[in-house]
């Protein structure tokens, strides 16, 4: 994929050009009308799946961008084919943004939409004056957890069982919704690090993995019974060394396991 993207009154336009399904400019700007919204919120049926109860209202949109977060909508020329909700996030003295949902269609999906769409939420961040966003992710998604702590940078310090409750989504299956919180702290030297694609440094000798079956995704669908065990035992392992002071600063891809790798973390 070859794109650039400049930011121009608050609206990037790039081209992607080897991806076939892709067909014209790719735009990403602010949501600007009632029908940008509707637009976000049909997007979430046709991403997750979601069923009514789950999905995000328009007037909850409204919300987020009359109180300092944002709704953002990805173009494929006149096609809307992702979008980027978040609102703002005060604790522990900082403020924030939390963003609460990022998602690009199926399609579109594995081809750097949603990669530009975390950028440009991060450039309009630090316009702005932020300096941290968070979101969460479900532990069990692992090519999310690589993209979030490999690609991006953001680390992890937090494991929230059972975060949203029962789900609509097939995606998510019957298994509780256990999120861990991704911290992305926007000028740190580790996300400009990963920005630039640089090598990640090797982990020190205090460092542990936390293990995970490649095959999870599949696990879900197929034994239930298993993933939900494989969950439960993340969480536990989560929970305990994140009250020890350790946090999730790296991501292992294997064909058999996958591991997340924690280190003694401070601020």
């Amino acid at each position: 994929m070859r794109s650039s993207v400049p930011a121009r009154g608050g609206i990037w336009m790039t081209r992607i050009e080897t991806a076939p399904a892709i067909s014209g400019h790719l735009t990403i700007r602010p949501c600007e009308s009632h029908d940008d919204l509707k637009l976000c919120v049909e997007l979430q049926r046709r991403i997750w799946g979601f069923g009514g109860e789950d999905v995000t209202p328009a007037a909850i949109f409204v919300v987020a961008q009359h109180t300092g977060g944002h709704a953002y909508c990805a173009f494929d020329g006149a096609r809307a084919i992702g979008f980027a909700l978040a609102f703002l996030s005060g604790h522990d003295g900082r403020t924030a943004w939390r963003s609460h949902m990022v998602g690009v269609l199926p399609e579109y999906q594995n081809r750097g939409v949603g990669r530009l769409l975390k950028l440009y939420q991060r450039d309009q961040a630090l316009r702005t004056g932020i300096q941290t966003i968070e979101w969460t992710f479900d532990p069990l998604e692992l090519r999310n957890a690589h993209f979030n702590i490999s690609r991006l940078g953001a680390i992890v310090r937090q494991c929230i069982p059972n975060c949203y409750g029962g789900s609509t989504s097939p995606l998510h299956g019957a298994l509780p919704t256990d999120r861990l919180l991704a911290e992305w702290r926007l000028r740190s030297d580790r996300v400009e690090a990963a920005l630039a694609g640089a090598t990640v440094r090797r982990a020190g000798p205090e460092a542990i993995e936390v293990p995970v079956p490649a095959g999870i995704r599949e696990l879900r669908e197929s034994e239930g019974a298993r993933a939900r065990e494989i969950q439960t035992d993340l969480r536990r392992r989560f929970t305990d060394l994140f009250s020890r002071g350790y946090a999730v600063t790296g991501f292992r891809r294997g064909n058999i396991t996958c591991e997340y790798v924690l280190e003694p973390y401070e601020d």
